[in-house]
């Protein structure tokens, strides 16, 4: 029995947070934002308990797409599909069993949360297998990972501002940096076994391409800074978080796989900083 806990537990990824924290950042943004610094205390625990339910249960579906493909994976081949430890049958019950917890909490909200959570529901189950037919799932990968931007905005104001889109393109930006990273670590076995990412799409123009986007995703956040008329720590925060980025590309410039991973895991810090920045900002205003 304790076996088969710790194939649930990994197969959800708790063993690795960090896919939490890349998708809490942007949804702790949109909720103080879109609470004026102030979200209530209910969404708050809505969201991040959101968060962690639909991290692992994409997670699950995840695995489940890519059991024939992982064994053949040196990162993968251990995970509890791949390595036979759980079934899919078992798998597909943990995922279904976290997404009726996770709608249990949307309807704690109002209609139109609960409208947006069936499209939020519909990326997550089919995100993992957009890498089988376009050499982009990390842009899907970033619209599921920020679904909960509008999400928030719904909750907290019973509408979608402008600003709500803005914060969504900006995941989506800073969603390609990060899995493109990731991606880069598992390129050679990715083509081997036929699968598709933006690591394979760039090729030889990977570097080059990550930093186009990260000067794009860094103009983003001082646009958003602009226009809803933030202060001095919230331009603080992107400064850091762009000297992250440069950090990144240097520590990958020889694309290094443990360096490219390394990179990819320091976009908590990038998520962080932002985070500090926001609620400095709504500190001293």
């Amino acid at each position: 029995m304790h076996v088969k806990w710790n194939a649930y537990w990994r197969l959800m990824r708790f063993d690795r947070p960090i896919g939490i924290l890349l998708l809490l950042w942007p949804t702790l943004w949109a909720l103080w934002i879109a609470g004026d610094g102030s979200p209530s205390a209910k969404n708050i625990l809505i969201f991040c308990t959101g968060v962690v339910l639909m991290r692992a249960a994409g997670c699950i579906m995840n695995d489940v797409a890519d059991r024939d493909f992982d064994p053949h994976v040196e990162r993968t081949r251990g995970r509890p599909l791949a390595s036979g430890e759980l079934s899919v049958r078992e798998a597909l019950l943990a995922f279904f069993t976290l997404m009726l917890l996770a709608f249990g909490l949307v309807l704690l909200t109002n209609l139109l949360t609960i409208k947006l959570a069936f499209a939020g529901a519909l990326l997550a189950s089919t995100y993992p297998f957009f890498k089988r037919w376009t050499h982009l799932p990390q842009v899907v990968l970033g619209i599921a990972f920020g679904w909960g931007i509008p999400m928030a905005f719904a909750a907290e104001t019973g509408h979608v501002a402008a600003a709500a889109w803005l914060i969504l393109l900006i995941n989506v930006t800073w969603s390609v940096i990060y899995d493109t990273l990731y991606a880069m670590v598992d390129r050679e076995d990715d083509i081997s076994i036929g699968l598709k990412s933006t690591a394979i799409l760039f090729g030889k123009h990977d570097l080059l391409i990550l930093r186009l986007l990260k000067i794009l995703m860094v103009a983003l956040l001082v646009l958003l800074g602009l226009q809803l008329q933030f202060s001095w720590p919230w331009f603080a925060g992107v400064a850091v978080a762009a000297g992250l980025f440069v950090r990144q590309q240097y520590s990958v410039r020889n694309r290094d796989r443990e360096a490219c991973f390394k990179a990819f895991l320091n976009n908590n810090g990038v998520g962080a900083v932002i985070w500090a920045g926001l609620l400095l900002t709504y500190v001293v205003r």
